[in-house]
Order: structure tokens, then sequence, then C-alpha cells
């Protein structure tokens, strides 16, 4: 529903979330129904680090003076969440990776029943489709990692000196890792190294890591295994595979790059609350996009 004028400074007071006051939230709604381009604008102006003229963090779908009534918050724009959030109305959604199946979201070579019924759908029902990448990444702290770690419940673990390093109680590669699935209802994690390997340092790398990230990670002395999302099986995979093959006390955890960064999409959710007042702001988890026979 689109939250517009309200009655009373009280009634805007009880809708606001935190971090607007009462005197704020009731400018906001005084001055119209919230448009997309707003909301763009205010997560700009909130975000704390520069924007970026080269960048994918672009309104992918509709017109962005649309009036928003509501803001979904995802890994990504799938049929599934698209669905979910038509149906309770958040009609701007604001995910971290494409729609359309590249980068860029170029639909200029896309073609077919399944690009065609999806772009259809986003029209039809009016849905604002926003990608939030680069700049979520580039908050300090980055934003994914962020909400990874509160979902892992690891802040306890974290070393003051690298925000993606973790110390443990020293446990079994398979403990850990068993830990990680349960954890974050992974169904089909692939890990690298022996079951039996002691791991008390761990690095956690959410969505896509490179070939040299990979490498330069194990070849840490300070590292026993590192945790991504994905990685290109013949370049990264291979590496650590190899590295376990010569002898090195090293491991290599596969989540899943949906897995990886939904839970920082729930804290986007959160962080948007604190200075978007007028509409219900609801974060919709991608999930696992395989299964296991």
């Amino acid at each position: 529903m689109t939250v517009a004028v309200l009655d009373s400074t009280k009634e805007m007071t009880r809708r606001t979330f935190a971090g607007a006051s009462a005197s704020t939230a009731l400018a906001m709604a005084q001055a119209g129904p919230l448009t997309a381009q707003q909301v763009l604008d205010r997560i700009k102006a909130n975000l704390g680090v520069p924007w970026r003229e080269a960048t994918v963090d672009t309104i992918k779908t509709a017109n962005p003076q649309q009036t928003v009534t509501g803001i979904a918050t995802s890994f990504t724009s799938t049929m599934d969440v698209l669905r979910k959030a038509s149906s309770k109305g958040l009609n701007m959604v604001i995910v971290h990776e494409p729609t359309f199946y590249n980068h860029e979201d170029k639909r200029e070579d896309l073609a077919g029943a399944v690009f065609t019924a999806k772009a259809a759908f986003l029209e039809k029902n009016g849905l604002v489709v926003l990608r939030f990448h680069d700049h979520w990444h580039a908050r300090r702290p980055d934003g994914i990692l962020v909400g990874m770690v509160s979902e892992l419940g690891w802040e306890k673990f974290a070393d003051p000196a690298n925000p993606r390093r973790f110390v443990f109680p020293p446990a079994s590669l398979e403990t850990v890792a068993a830990r990680l699935a349960q954890r974050l209802d992974v169904k089909t994690m692939r890990v690298i190294g022996d079951r039996k390997l002691e791991v008390r340092n761990v690095i956690l790398a959410p969505g896509y890591a490179s070939l040299p990230g990979v490498m330069r990670t194990l070849e840490r002395d300070d590292v026993d295994a590192l945790v991504i999302g994905e990685a290109r099986e013949w370049e990264g995979v291979e590496y650590a595979r190899d590295a376990v093959a010569l002898g090195k006390k090293k491991a290599l955890i596969i989540v899943g790059h949906s897995m990886s960064e939904d839970g920082g999409m729930k804290e986007c959710a959160k962080w948007l609350t604190s200075f978007i007042p007028e509409v219900p702001v609801e974060f919709i988890a991608s999930g696992e996009p395989y299964w296991r026979p």
C-alpha cells in the first residue's frame, strides 16, 4: 500500500521506522508519494561513499518517477521473488545481482520464451527493479559482509585487523562445513580438503572468488579455510584441489553465490528502513537454486 498523507503527526510517528524522526517523516509524507527515483536519491545520500558514474547500480525497469508502494530486497529478482513481491504490494525490488542474466542487464541479445515472459511480468505488474551491487559492497563496512556475518553469528570471532578473517576454537573441516550448512540452510555445499583437517582461521569471501583471490588467500599462513560463494571450476577450484594434493593444510568451502550473499540483502532491508519510513520494506530470500538427488 502507498502511504502518502497521514491524518496526524502521531500516526506518522507510529509508522516511522528507526532512524527517521516524526518531523522528518511528516515532511516526507507532505511532499507527496514516494517515487523510485527518490528512493535511489536517498540511498545515494545515506550511503557514506561517493556514487560512481560508471556502475551497474541503476534502475532496470519501469519509469523512475513511478510511485513506490513498498520495497523488497533480495539477492536477485528471480521469478519467485518477483511474484512474492508483487503479491505483497511491494512494487520496487532492490537486488544485488542482474535481472536479465548478464552483468549489465543488456537486453539486445536476449530472446525466447523465458526472457519474454519475465519482461512481460515486470511490465504488467509495474515492478521497478534497482540493482544495488557496486555501492553496497563499497560501503564501509561492506553491506553484504555485515549481513552475512550477522546471519552466521560470527561477530565475536572476527579479527579486528581484518573484517573477513575469523578465528574459532579448533574443529575439523567436516564439523565447520556442517555448521555452515546448517546455519545457512545450504543443501548443496561443496568442500575441498581433508575432512579431519583442523580449522581455526577462516576467511569469508561472499560471492564470486577470482583465481588470484583464491590463490592469495590459500597461500597465507594465517588461513586454514576459505569460504566463498562460487568460483570457476577450472580455476580456483582446481587450484585448491592441487594445493590439497601437494600436502597443503588448506580447505575451500563453496556455499553457492546466492546463499553467500542473501543475508547481505537482508541487512540492506534493515538499512533502508532507517531513511524510508513511508512504505513497507521487506527482505525476500532468493534461496538456493539447486537440489541434490
